[in-house]
Protein backbone atom coordinates (compact mmCIF):
# COMPACT_ATOMS: atom_id res chain seq x y z
CA UNK A 1 0.00 0.00 0.00
CA UNK A 2 1.09 3.61 -0.88
CA UNK A 3 -0.74 6.03 1.16
CA UNK A 4 0.38 10.27 -0.80
CA UNK A 5 -2.18 12.88 -1.37
CA UNK A 6 -2.90 14.70 -4.68
CA UNK A 7 -0.03 17.21 -4.26
CA UNK A 8 1.82 18.99 -1.77
CA UNK A 9 2.45 22.77 -1.25
CA UNK A 10 6.62 24.27 -1.51
CA UNK A 11 6.54 27.91 -1.09
CA UNK A 12 4.45 29.54 -4.16
CA UNK A 13 4.35 25.89 -6.30
CA UNK A 14 2.73 23.31 -5.72
CA UNK A 15 3.99 19.40 -6.57
CA UNK A 16 2.03 16.46 -8.25
CA UNK A 17 2.59 14.18 -5.79
CA UNK A 18 -0.23 11.79 -7.09
CA UNK A 19 1.84 11.42 -10.63
CA UNK A 20 5.22 11.09 -9.11
CA UNK A 21 3.51 8.05 -6.81
CA UNK A 22 1.92 6.95 -10.77
CA UNK A 23 5.28 6.70 -12.60
CA UNK A 24 7.36 5.12 -9.66
CA UNK A 25 4.51 2.66 -9.77
CA UNK A 26 4.93 1.40 -13.11
CA UNK A 27 7.79 -0.84 -11.94
CA UNK A 28 6.29 -1.71 -8.42
CA UNK A 29 4.29 -4.62 -9.61
CA UNK A 30 3.63 -5.40 -5.43
CA UNK A 31 2.00 -2.35 -4.72
CA UNK A 32 -2.06 -3.58 -4.99
CA UNK A 33 -3.73 -0.13 -3.32
CA UNK A 34 -2.91 3.80 -3.33
CA UNK A 35 -4.84 6.01 -0.49
CA UNK A 36 -5.16 9.76 -1.67
CA UNK A 37 -4.95 12.64 0.72
CA UNK A 38 -7.04 15.66 -0.36
CA UNK A 39 -4.40 18.70 0.20
CA UNK A 40 -4.29 20.83 -3.16
CA UNK A 41 -7.49 20.29 -4.41
CA UNK A 42 -5.78 18.86 -7.87
CA UNK A 43 -6.88 17.42 -10.63
CA UNK A 44 -5.46 13.50 -10.89
CA UNK A 45 -5.88 10.33 -12.31
CA UNK A 46 -7.09 7.91 -10.57
CA UNK A 47 -6.36 3.76 -11.32
CA UNK A 48 -9.53 1.78 -10.93
CA UNK A 49 -9.21 -1.05 -8.75
CA UNK A 50 -6.06 0.62 -7.11
CA UNK A 51 -6.73 4.40 -6.35
CA UNK A 52 -8.94 5.13 -3.32
CA UNK A 53 -9.46 8.68 -1.52
CA UNK A 54 -8.77 8.31 1.94
CA UNK A 55 -11.10 10.41 3.46
CA UNK A 56 -15.14 8.18 2.52
CA UNK A 57 -13.01 5.41 4.04
CA UNK A 58 -11.61 6.89 7.35
CA UNK A 59 -15.42 8.17 7.70
CA UNK A 60 -16.34 4.76 8.31
CA UNK A 61 -13.50 3.43 9.91
CA UNK A 62 -13.74 1.70 13.22
CA UNK A 63 -11.89 4.55 15.74
CA UNK A 64 -10.45 1.09 17.39
CA UNK A 65 -6.78 -0.14 16.55
CA UNK A 66 -5.31 -2.68 18.85
CA UNK A 67 -1.88 -2.06 19.48
CA UNK A 68 0.28 -4.76 17.58
CA UNK A 69 2.77 -6.66 19.99
CA UNK A 70 6.17 -6.74 18.02
CA UNK A 71 9.92 -8.33 18.60
CA UNK A 72 12.45 -5.78 20.10
CA UNK A 73 14.48 -6.70 16.55
CA UNK A 74 11.59 -6.80 13.84
CA UNK A 75 12.19 -3.97 11.43
CA UNK A 76 10.80 -0.98 12.25
CA UNK A 77 10.97 1.50 8.78
CA UNK A 78 13.51 1.22 5.61
CA UNK A 79 15.36 4.78 4.71
CA UNK A 80 17.47 4.72 1.59
CA UNK A 81 20.41 6.98 2.03
CA UNK A 82 22.86 7.89 -1.14
CA UNK A 83 25.83 5.66 -1.74
CA UNK A 84 29.00 6.58 -3.44
CA UNK A 85 28.42 4.21 -5.50
CA UNK A 86 26.08 1.97 -6.96
CA UNK A 87 22.82 1.54 -5.81
CA UNK A 88 21.51 3.61 -2.85
CA UNK A 89 21.67 1.72 0.84
CA UNK A 90 18.35 0.86 1.96
CA UNK A 91 19.19 1.33 6.01
CA UNK A 92 17.09 -1.15 8.23
CA UNK A 93 16.25 0.27 11.44
CA UNK A 94 14.55 -1.83 14.75
CA UNK A 95 11.27 -1.42 16.81
CA UNK A 96 12.66 -1.38 20.17
CA UNK A 97 16.33 0.21 19.78
CA UNK A 98 15.56 2.98 17.04
CA UNK A 99 12.98 3.84 20.15
CA UNK A 100 14.75 4.10 23.08
CA UNK A 101 17.47 6.26 21.28
CA UNK A 102 15.62 8.72 19.92
CA UNK A 103 13.64 9.28 22.80
CA UNK A 104 16.79 9.16 25.09
CA UNK A 105 18.45 11.34 22.90
CA UNK A 106 15.81 14.03 21.76
CA UNK A 107 14.86 14.51 25.65
CA UNK A 108 18.54 15.21 26.47
CA UNK A 109 19.58 16.94 23.91
CA UNK A 110 17.00 19.97 23.59
CA UNK A 111 16.37 19.62 27.08
CA UNK A 112 12.43 19.45 26.48
CA UNK A 113 10.48 19.76 29.57
CA UNK A 114 6.76 18.87 30.00
CA UNK A 115 4.48 21.52 27.51
CA UNK A 116 7.28 22.86 25.97
CA UNK A 117 6.98 23.61 21.86
CA UNK A 118 9.71 22.25 20.36
CA UNK A 119 10.01 22.10 16.05
CA UNK A 120 11.93 20.57 13.75
CA UNK A 121 12.16 21.84 10.18
CA UNK A 122 13.62 19.62 8.56
CA UNK A 123 11.53 17.08 5.75
CA UNK A 124 9.42 14.44 7.50
CA UNK A 125 10.79 11.77 4.85
CA UNK A 126 14.46 12.37 6.28
CA UNK A 127 15.87 10.33 9.14
CA UNK A 128 16.11 13.85 11.04
CA UNK A 129 12.18 14.32 10.27
CA UNK A 130 11.89 10.09 11.18
CA UNK A 131 13.98 10.88 14.22
CA UNK A 132 13.35 14.30 15.95
CA UNK A 133 9.47 15.44 14.59
CA UNK A 134 7.90 11.79 14.93
CA UNK A 135 9.30 9.60 17.17
CA UNK A 136 11.80 11.14 19.29
CA UNK A 137 8.91 13.86 20.58
CA UNK A 138 5.95 12.00 20.48
CA UNK A 139 8.02 9.12 22.14
CA UNK A 140 8.36 12.06 25.20
CA UNK A 141 4.77 13.80 24.55
CA UNK A 142 6.12 16.58 23.26
CA UNK A 143 4.21 19.17 21.24
CA UNK A 144 5.96 18.73 17.83
CA UNK A 145 5.68 20.87 15.30
CA UNK A 146 5.17 19.76 11.86
CA UNK A 147 5.96 22.54 9.06
CA UNK A 148 4.82 22.51 5.30
CA UNK A 149 7.12 24.87 2.87
CA UNK A 150 10.08 26.80 2.97
CA UNK A 151 11.47 29.39 5.09
CA UNK A 152 11.42 32.29 2.42
CA UNK A 153 7.43 32.10 1.72
CA UNK A 154 5.46 34.25 2.04
CA UNK A 155 8.90 35.99 3.08
CA UNK A 156 11.71 35.27 4.93
CA UNK A 157 10.33 35.99 7.53
CA UNK A 158 8.56 32.75 7.55
CA UNK A 159 10.30 30.52 10.44
CA UNK A 160 10.33 33.92 12.90
CA UNK A 161 6.67 34.10 12.23
CA UNK A 162 5.53 30.50 13.27
CA UNK A 163 8.59 30.59 15.97
CA UNK A 164 6.33 33.52 17.38
CA UNK A 165 3.06 32.50 17.11
CA UNK A 166 3.64 28.84 18.54
CA UNK A 167 5.92 30.07 21.12
CA UNK A 168 8.73 27.61 20.44
CA UNK A 169 11.33 26.75 22.82
CA UNK A 170 13.70 24.36 21.08
CA UNK A 171 14.16 25.18 17.15
CA UNK A 172 16.26 22.41 14.91
CA UNK A 173 17.20 23.56 11.41
CA UNK A 174 19.70 22.85 8.98
CA UNK A 175 23.13 25.58 8.34
CA UNK A 176 21.56 26.14 4.75
CA UNK A 177 18.69 27.50 6.07
CA UNK A 178 20.70 29.58 8.80
CA UNK A 179 22.46 30.84 5.72
CA UNK A 180 20.06 31.79 3.58
CA UNK A 181 18.35 33.54 6.29
CA UNK A 182 21.52 35.55 7.17
CA UNK A 183 21.43 36.76 3.35
CA UNK A 184 18.82 38.58 4.28
CA UNK A 185 19.90 40.41 7.44
CA UNK A 186 18.43 40.72 10.82
CA UNK A 187 15.91 42.75 10.19
CA UNK A 188 13.43 40.22 9.81
CA UNK A 189 14.29 38.25 12.85
CA UNK A 190 14.26 41.45 14.95
CA UNK A 191 10.55 42.28 13.64
CA UNK A 192 9.28 38.80 15.81
CA UNK A 193 9.45 37.71 19.03
CA UNK A 194 11.71 35.07 19.60
CA UNK A 195 11.80 35.34 23.35
CA UNK A 196 10.83 31.67 24.16
CA UNK A 197 13.92 30.04 22.38
CA UNK A 198 15.60 28.30 25.09
CA UNK A 199 17.81 25.92 23.01
CA UNK A 200 18.81 26.22 18.70
CA UNK A 201 19.81 23.04 16.99
CA UNK A 202 22.21 22.67 14.11
CA UNK A 203 21.74 19.76 11.73
CA UNK A 204 22.81 17.78 8.55
CA UNK A 205 26.10 19.28 7.83
CA UNK A 206 28.87 20.90 9.70
CA UNK A 207 27.83 24.83 10.58
CA UNK A 208 30.30 27.47 9.30
CA UNK A 209 31.73 29.84 11.72
CA UNK A 210 30.07 32.72 10.27
CA UNK A 211 26.57 31.17 10.13
CA UNK A 212 26.88 29.83 13.71
CA UNK A 213 27.85 33.35 15.23
CA UNK A 214 24.79 34.69 12.61
CA UNK A 215 22.25 32.10 14.30
CA UNK A 216 23.76 32.57 18.03
CA UNK A 217 23.87 36.36 18.04
CA UNK A 218 20.12 37.22 15.79
CA UNK A 219 18.33 34.48 16.23
CA UNK A 220 19.55 33.05 20.08
CA UNK A 221 20.23 36.67 21.25
CA UNK A 222 23.39 34.84 22.76
CA UNK A 223 20.99 33.10 25.31
CA UNK A 224 19.89 30.18 23.69
CA UNK A 225 23.00 27.48 23.38
CA UNK A 226 23.11 26.06 20.45
CA UNK A 227 23.26 22.05 20.04
CA UNK A 228 26.01 21.71 16.49
CA UNK A 229 24.72 17.70 16.38
CA UNK A 230 26.21 14.99 14.41
CA UNK A 231 24.98 11.64 13.06
CA UNK A 232 23.66 9.93 9.97
CA UNK A 233 20.66 7.35 8.51
CA UNK A 234 22.67 4.52 9.56
CA UNK A 235 22.72 5.72 13.11
CA UNK A 236 19.05 6.42 13.49
CA UNK A 237 19.99 8.96 16.27
CA UNK A 238 22.67 12.09 17.78
CA UNK A 239 25.78 10.65 18.17
CA UNK A 240 27.95 13.72 19.08
CA UNK A 241 26.40 16.99 20.53
CA UNK A 242 26.87 19.52 23.14
CA UNK A 243 24.17 19.10 26.54
CA UNK A 244 22.62 22.77 26.37
CA UNK A 245 23.49 24.65 29.55
CA UNK A 246 26.23 21.78 30.29
CA UNK A 247 28.31 21.59 27.62
CA UNK A 248 30.75 24.96 26.82
CA UNK A 249 29.86 25.53 22.80
CA UNK A 250 32.68 26.31 20.23
CA UNK A 251 31.17 27.10 17.14
CA UNK A 252 31.77 24.47 14.06
CA UNK A 253 32.31 22.16 16.85
CA UNK A 254 29.98 19.38 17.29
CA UNK A 255 31.78 18.82 20.73
CA UNK A 256 31.71 15.66 22.91
CA UNK A 257 30.08 12.21 22.12
CA UNK A 258 26.77 11.62 23.19
CA UNK A 259 26.10 9.28 26.47
CA UNK A 260 27.67 5.85 25.75
CA UNK A 261 28.97 6.59 22.38
CA UNK A 262 32.74 5.79 22.15
CA UNK A 263 34.23 7.63 19.14
CA UNK A 264 38.11 6.69 17.76
CA UNK A 265 39.58 9.00 15.19
CA UNK A 266 42.17 6.76 13.22
CA UNK A 267 44.61 6.89 10.46
CA UNK A 268 45.27 5.45 7.07
CA UNK A 269 47.14 2.56 8.62
CA UNK A 270 44.24 1.14 10.85
CA UNK A 271 46.16 3.22 13.27
CA UNK A 272 44.15 4.65 16.30
CA UNK A 273 45.17 7.96 17.01
CA UNK A 274 45.49 8.85 20.95
CA UNK A 275 45.36 11.93 22.91
CA UNK A 276 43.73 15.28 21.49
CA UNK A 277 44.96 17.53 18.32
CA UNK A 278 44.92 14.66 16.19
CA UNK A 279 42.36 14.21 12.83
CA UNK A 280 41.71 11.01 11.35
CA UNK A 281 38.94 9.00 9.90
CA UNK A 282 35.94 8.77 12.51
CA UNK A 283 34.67 5.63 14.06
CA UNK A 284 32.66 4.31 16.29
CA UNK A 285 34.10 1.44 19.04
CA UNK A 286 30.77 -0.12 20.37
CA UNK A 287 27.21 -0.80 19.08
CA UNK A 288 24.33 1.76 20.81
CA UNK A 289 20.39 0.59 20.36
CA UNK A 290 19.62 2.76 17.03
CA UNK A 291 22.03 1.46 15.02
CA UNK A 292 20.93 0.31 11.16
CA UNK A 293 20.38 -3.55 11.48
CA UNK A 294 21.43 -4.36 8.00
CA UNK A 295 21.12 -3.07 4.60
CA UNK A 296 18.08 -4.29 3.30
CA UNK A 297 18.68 -6.94 0.53
CA UNK A 298 22.06 -6.98 1.14
CA UNK A 299 23.68 -7.70 4.41
CA UNK A 300 27.24 -8.16 2.93
CA UNK A 301 26.72 -4.66 1.54
CA UNK A 302 26.23 -3.46 5.03
CA UNK A 303 29.43 -5.00 6.70
CA UNK A 304 31.45 -4.41 4.00
CA UNK A 305 30.31 -0.31 4.17
CA UNK A 306 30.45 0.08 7.63
CA UNK A 307 32.82 -2.59 9.44
CA UNK A 308 35.36 -3.50 6.89
CA UNK A 309 37.45 -0.81 7.17
CA UNK A 310 38.72 -0.94 10.38
CA UNK A 311 38.45 -4.02 12.33
CA UNK A 312 35.48 -4.42 14.79
CA UNK A 313 34.80 -0.27 14.79
CA UNK A 314 31.90 0.78 12.77
CA UNK A 315 33.10 3.69 10.10
CA UNK A 316 31.45 6.69 9.63
CA UNK A 317 32.79 7.87 6.46
CA UNK A 318 33.45 10.92 8.03
CA UNK A 319 36.73 13.05 8.89
CA UNK A 320 36.97 14.61 11.82
CA UNK A 321 39.61 16.28 14.15
CA UNK A 322 39.76 16.41 18.04
CA UNK A 323 40.69 19.71 19.59
CA UNK A 324 43.14 20.40 22.94
CA UNK A 325 40.28 19.73 24.90
CA UNK A 326 38.81 16.78 23.19
CA UNK A 327 36.32 17.99 21.31
CA UNK A 328 35.25 17.04 17.70
CA UNK A 329 34.82 19.11 14.79
CA UNK A 330 33.59 17.25 11.76
CA UNK A 331 35.65 17.95 8.62
CA UNK A 332 33.32 16.47 5.59
CA UNK A 333 33.36 13.19 3.73
CA UNK A 334 36.54 11.02 3.08
CA UNK A 335 34.59 9.13 0.14
CA UNK A 336 33.13 10.39 -3.13
CA UNK A 337 29.70 11.62 -1.23
CA UNK A 338 29.22 15.39 -1.50
CA UNK A 339 26.82 16.75 1.14
CA UNK A 340 24.79 19.34 -0.29
CA UNK A 341 22.33 21.22 1.96
CA UNK A 342 22.20 18.58 4.81
CA UNK A 343 21.86 16.10 1.77
CA UNK A 344 24.40 13.07 1.41
CA UNK A 345 24.74 12.41 -2.58
CA UNK A 346 26.89 9.99 -3.83
CA UNK A 347 28.29 10.99 -7.11
CA UNK A 348 28.37 7.45 -9.07
CA UNK A 349 24.20 7.25 -9.12
CA UNK A 350 24.44 10.65 -10.69
CA UNK A 351 27.00 10.29 -13.03
CA UNK A 352 24.85 7.16 -13.93
CA UNK A 353 21.62 9.11 -14.65
CA UNK A 354 24.03 11.70 -16.96
CA UNK A 355 25.65 9.02 -18.85
CA UNK A 356 21.93 7.54 -20.06
CA UNK A 357 21.48 10.88 -21.97
CA UNK A 358 21.99 9.91 -25.37
CA UNK A 359 24.52 12.82 -26.22
CA UNK A 360 26.73 11.80 -23.64
CA UNK A 361 29.95 9.62 -23.24
CA UNK A 362 31.39 10.20 -19.72
CA UNK A 363 30.73 11.99 -16.74
CA UNK A 364 32.29 13.12 -13.38
CA UNK A 365 30.87 15.19 -10.45
CA UNK A 366 32.76 17.27 -7.62
CA UNK A 367 31.49 19.50 -5.17
CA UNK A 368 32.55 23.18 -4.94
CA UNK A 369 31.88 25.75 -2.20
CA UNK A 370 28.15 27.79 -2.20
CA UNK A 371 27.29 30.29 -0.15
CA UNK A 372 24.00 29.05 1.00
CA UNK A 373 23.98 24.85 -0.09
CA UNK A 374 27.27 24.77 1.56
CA UNK A 375 28.54 22.78 -1.35
CA UNK A 376 27.06 22.66 -5.09
CA UNK A 377 27.71 20.03 -7.90
CA UNK A 378 29.52 20.91 -10.56
CA UNK A 379 29.82 18.38 -13.54
CA UNK A 380 32.47 18.01 -16.16
CA UNK A 381 31.18 16.16 -19.17
CA UNK A 382 32.24 14.23 -22.69
CA UNK A 383 29.83 14.95 -25.24
CA UNK A 384 29.28 12.37 -27.93
CA UNK A 385 29.68 13.64 -31.82
CA UNK A 386 26.06 13.75 -31.91
CA UNK A 387 25.98 15.85 -28.93
CA UNK A 388 28.71 18.76 -30.04
CA UNK A 389 26.56 20.32 -32.79
CA UNK A 390 23.89 20.49 -29.95
CA UNK A 391 22.84 23.59 -28.06
CA UNK A 392 24.84 23.65 -24.85
CA UNK A 393 22.27 25.44 -22.55
CA UNK A 394 19.44 23.11 -23.78
CA UNK A 395 21.84 20.11 -23.05
CA UNK A 396 22.23 21.11 -19.74
CA UNK A 397 18.36 21.82 -19.05
CA UNK A 398 18.12 18.42 -20.04
CA UNK A 399 20.81 16.70 -17.87
CA UNK A 400 19.46 18.35 -15.11
CA UNK A 401 16.10 16.67 -16.07
CA UNK A 402 17.17 13.25 -16.22
CA UNK A 403 18.85 13.71 -12.65
CA UNK A 404 15.66 15.25 -11.27
CA UNK A 405 13.85 12.11 -12.54
CA UNK A 406 16.68 9.50 -11.46
CA UNK A 407 17.91 10.63 -8.11
CA UNK A 408 15.67 13.74 -7.43
CA UNK A 409 15.94 17.93 -8.12
CA UNK A 410 18.30 18.13 -5.06
CA UNK A 411 21.54 16.47 -6.90
CA UNK A 412 20.73 19.06 -10.24
CA UNK A 413 23.98 20.32 -10.78
CA UNK A 414 24.89 24.23 -10.53
CA UNK A 415 27.32 24.00 -13.05
CA UNK A 416 28.04 22.04 -15.73
CA UNK A 417 31.34 22.13 -18.19
CA UNK A 418 30.98 20.16 -21.72
CA UNK A 419 34.98 19.19 -21.93
CA UNK A 420 37.03 17.04 -24.72
CA UNK A 421 38.34 14.54 -21.70
CA UNK A 422 39.01 13.95 -18.17
CA UNK A 423 42.06 13.77 -15.99
CA UNK A 424 42.50 9.61 -16.10
CA UNK A 425 45.23 7.50 -14.49
CA UNK A 426 47.12 4.60 -16.65
CA UNK A 427 44.63 2.58 -14.68
CA UNK A 428 41.42 3.95 -15.89
CA UNK A 429 40.69 6.10 -12.63
CA UNK A 430 39.28 9.59 -12.58
CA UNK A 431 41.67 12.08 -10.80
CA UNK A 432 38.82 13.78 -8.97
CA UNK A 433 41.30 15.53 -6.65
CA UNK A 434 42.30 17.35 -9.88
CA UNK A 435 38.99 18.44 -10.93
CA UNK A 436 37.94 19.46 -7.63
CA UNK A 437 40.09 21.71 -7.37
CA UNK A 438 39.40 23.14 -10.75
CA UNK A 439 36.35 23.71 -9.26
CA UNK A 440 37.53 25.60 -6.26
CA UNK A 441 39.20 27.44 -8.59
CA UNK A 442 42.53 26.63 -6.67
CA UNK A 443 44.98 25.42 -9.41
CA UNK A 444 48.00 27.08 -8.09
CA UNK A 445 49.21 23.61 -6.89
CA UNK A 446 47.29 20.66 -8.92
CA UNK A 447 50.58 18.18 -7.44
CA UNK A 448 52.64 15.87 -10.29
CA UNK A 449 50.32 15.18 -13.03
CA UNK A 450 52.65 14.10 -15.62
CA UNK A 451 51.74 10.64 -14.64
CA UNK A 452 48.71 10.84 -15.61
CA UNK A 453 47.38 9.17 -19.04
CA UNK A 454 46.51 12.47 -20.52
CA UNK A 455 47.77 15.47 -18.88
CA UNK A 456 47.21 17.72 -21.72
CA UNK A 457 43.74 17.81 -21.07
CA UNK A 458 44.11 19.52 -17.64
CA UNK A 459 44.67 22.62 -19.13
CA UNK A 460 41.87 22.55 -21.60
CA UNK A 461 39.27 21.81 -18.62
CA UNK A 462 41.08 24.95 -16.77
CA UNK A 463 41.01 27.36 -19.82
CA UNK A 464 36.94 26.39 -19.94
CA UNK A 465 36.50 26.36 -16.22
CA UNK A 466 32.99 27.62 -15.05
Amino acid sequence: MVITSDGSFRGAKSIDLKGIVDDALEHCPGVESVLVVKRTNSAVTMKEGRDEWIQPLLDVASDQCKAEVMKAEDPLFILYTSGSTGQPKGMVHSTAGYMVYTAYTFKNVFQYRENDVYWCTADIGWITGHSYIVYGPLCNGATTVMFEGVPSYPDFGRFWQVVEKHKVNQFYTAPTAIRALAKQGSELVDSYDLSSLKVLGSVGEPINEEAWHWYNDNVGKKKSPIVDTWWQTETGGIMITPIPYVTPTKPTYATLPFIGIQPALMDENGAELKGNQVEGRLCIKFPWPSMARTIWGNHQRYKDTYFSAFKNMYFTGDGALRDEVGYYRITGRVDDVIIVSGHNLGTAPIEDAINEHPAVSESAIVGFPHDVKGNALYGYVILKDTGESRDQDNLRKEINQIITEHIGPIAKLDKIQFTQGLPKTRSGKIMRRILRKIAHKDTSNLGDISTLLNPEVVQDIMDNAL
